[in-house]
């Protein structure tokens, strides 16, 4: 496993600096949102020129930090036929400024059939997901010809919202560039949280041979609200999530996330000792 960090999740520091204290933290990949971490030039679709991508990549590299995901997280589900048509175009840019990069996913969550992206009933229905499907798939279609990989993170709250119904976007979309970003704690809500070893055990049967990278946080139920935090403040057990690792992804990006500067250290020593125990 290699482990990282969500890069806006670490001390605010201009972004050449940022990298390097990534790797001096003893991380080695990041979440990358180029907005929430470059602050000192802007990163718009325009600006997304072979020669910012070459400038990046110089970066990284020269810290030898990976670039474990470029985060595009808009609404695909947008009704609004104009937003919608700035988002594609924005995971146009992502997907064509990743080949250059060299990471190793464009990530994305699924969205919600409003323009608020925000949870409603409606999210969870076959019209949503049938939505959600018709407007990613030509963005799929355009990672393969840039020969990139896209991830999808499936999220309660959002469209894809469960093991199942994001299997059914793998067989429907049916490409190899198509995969899985695997954040446990974003399956569960407090309608589910009393069976989460059964739906991580589920995620992992259904979809597990797609999983190209990890989210790794954690969670607990304060009053009736389901709160995430850093790997090793919570609830969560994670042997069987580790035991998949290493048995089927030992190489894979790693990323934490919900971490604060203050306690990075100490989620990322949880990890690495629960890793080696199991």
């Amino acid at each position: 496993m290699q482990l990282g960090i969500r890069l806006h999740d670490t001390k605010d520091l201009p972004f050449e600096e940022r990298i390097a204290d990534v790797r001096r933290l003893g991380f080695t990949c990041g979440h990358l949102a180029l907005a929430k971490v470059i602050e000192e030039f802007p990163t718009t679709d325009e600006t997304m020129t072979p020669g910012l991508a070459m400038y990046i990549k110089n970066v990284f590299a020269r810290n030898q930090v990976d670039i474990a995901v470029l985060g595009c997280y808009l609404n695909l589900a947008d009704p609004n036929k104009e937003q919608l048509a700035k988002t594609v175009h924005r995971y146009m840019a992502h997907v064509r400024f990743a080949s250059w990069l060299g990471c190793g996913v464009v990530g994305t969550e699924t969205g919600a059939p409003n323009e608020e992206y925000k949870f409603t009933p409606e999210c969870h229905t076959e019209e949503a997901l049938q939505l959600f499907i018709s407007n990613f798939r030509p963005i799929v279609k355009y990672a393969e010809q840039m020969g990139v990989i896209v991830a999808i993170e499936p999220v309660y709250r959002h469209i894809v919202s469960n093991p199942k119904r994001a299997r059914r976007v793998l067989d429907e979309i049916a490409s190899p560039n198509l995969q899985i970003i695997f954040d446990p704690v974003n399956l569960l809500d407090p309608a589910n949280y009393a069976e989460r070893q059964e739906v991580i055990e589920e995620a992992i049967d259904l979809f597990g041979e797609e999983v190209a990278v990890m989210h790794l946080k954690d969670c607990a139920m304060e009053g009736d609200k389901l709160v995430s935090m850093g790997c090793g403040l919570g609830e969560l057990d994670y042997t069987s999530l580790f035991q998949f690792i290493k048995k089927r992804k030992p190489f894979i990006h790693a990323t934490l996330e919900d971490t604060i500067p203050e306690n990075n250290q100490q989620v990322k020593d949880f990890v690495l000792r629960k890793y080696a125990e199991v």
